[in-house]
């Protein structure tokens, strides 16, 4: 591959980072004025590199794809998709909280959104754009509207 065709790819994948890590702010967002443990931030890292994996993914191939390795080895690229859910699935085990007293556990939603984070990260690494802007906006729905309607319709939790 020439160096102007690999500059190019560089730049296509930063720039589906670039737009991961806009739509996971979008989540981060909703998060952080909730005060919840992972916020905007977090959540903008988690999609972007999972849009970089992604775009890794592609370099990968593509290099493998060689004369002289296209025997020694077959890509997979749902592995990469695999390895981004279980290291989110590490993050996110760490903002789930139980109390010692009772059965009141915290952090589902937060560690749930970091994993919607990652395959919202994930499609736009793909450049589905569209793909994760819908989600992105069906995540805060669900995250932002139906917290409202919980607390109007939910009785509190009490001991």
């Amino acid at each position: 591959m020439l160096q102007q065709e690999m500059l190019q790819q560089d730049l296509w994948i930063l720039v589906r980072i670039a737009a991961a890590m806009l739509l996971g702010g979008v989540l981060g967002v909703e998060r952080e004025i909730g005060r919840h443990s992972a916020g905007l931030r977090t959540h903008m890292l988690i999609s972007g590199a999972a849009a970089l994996i992604v775009g890794l993914g592609d370099i990968i191939a593509q290099h493998f794809t060689q004369e002289q390795y296209r025997e020694l080895l077959r890509v997979d690229p749902v592995r990469l998709i695999e390895a981004v859910v279980a290291a989110v699935g590490f993050v996110g085990g760490g903002t789930i909280l139980r109390s010692g007293r009772g059965d009141h556990v915290r952090g589902l939603t937060t560690a749930s959104s970091l994993l919607m984070a990652a395959a919202i990260g994930i499609a736009a690494g793909l450049g589905n754009y569209v793909l994760a802007l819908g989600a992105s906006l069906l995540c805060v729905a669900v995250l932002a509207v139906f917290r409202r309607f919980e607390r109007a319709v939910v009785p509190p939790k009490g001991d």
